[in-house]
């Protein structure tokens, strides 16, 4: 999934940044109504968090003008303001949500991880999809940076499992248990390893991180952390 902050406070807007980062999100920043333009004009958004008040306009007006663009991109308003009225002028123009500041950040997280598996399930989409690497497991296709990859049906189920339980770490066993299917064609440890070593040899070329492994334990994915 991928986010765009604008908010001209730059230690929050590096905040938020940061922090949606590490969870696996795809973010850009911008400080300014100008600036968060340029980047619509490049790239498309799952999610926009947006402040009220900018420094070169407010994020009520380049709400609707995004709107008008692209209607599908959700929006969480970030404001110092807790007026009943800025809130139905927000959720007017279709805004998803509404934050006011100051916030615990953990707080924040919750409602972005929420509101964006809202927007998957109403999609009724099976599929993984950051911006960089999408993976449609209905269709059983991939691409990384728009370039096909190709996956077996053994590395398509563990990637399945993986997305389906992100900063969760996972056991070797549990990852077997799943993997053991209806048929019960039997996955070993050696078959689990394999699988694992060559979807990073294919995902993670390119700067980014997705499977960590938590030694004695098993894997976690996190999602197309920067290396």
């Amino acid at each position: 999934m991928r986010i765009l902050v604008v908010e001209d406070d730059r230690l929050l807007n590096h905040t938020l940044s940061y922090n949606l980062s590490a969870v696996g999100y795809i973010v850009d920043g911008a400080l300014s109504k100008a600036a968060a333009l340029q980047f619509l004009k490049k790239q498309d958004y799952d999610l926009i968090v947006l402040d009220v008040n900018l420094p070169d306009g407010n994020g009520f007006d380049l709400c609707r003008e995004m709107k008008e663009r692209r209607p599908d991109t959700a929006v969480i308003f970030l404001t110092a303001n807790d007026m009943e009225s800025d809130m139905l002028k927000g959720f007017e123009l279709g805004a998803d949500d509404y934050v006011t500041k100051p916030f615990p950040m953990s707080f924040f997280q919750r409602k972005v991880a929420a509101l964006l598996k809202r927007i998957a399930t109403q999609s009724g989409g099976d599929f993984f999809d950051d911006g960089n690497l999408y993976v449609n497991f209905s269709e059983l296709t991939s691409t990384l940076a728009g370039q096909t990859i190709t996956f077996t049906p053994l590395e398509y189920r563990l990637l399945k499992i993986l997305t389906k339980n992100p900063q969760i770490v996972l056991t070797r066993q549990v990852l077997l248990e799943k993997l053991w299917d209806i048929d019960e064609n039997y996955v070993d440890e050696h078959a689990l390893t394999t699988a694992i070593s060559r979807i990073r040899g294919k995902i993670e070329a390119d700067r980014h991180t997705y499977i960590k492994t938590v030694y004695g334990m098993g894997y976690m994915w996190i999602g197309g952390t920067q290396k």
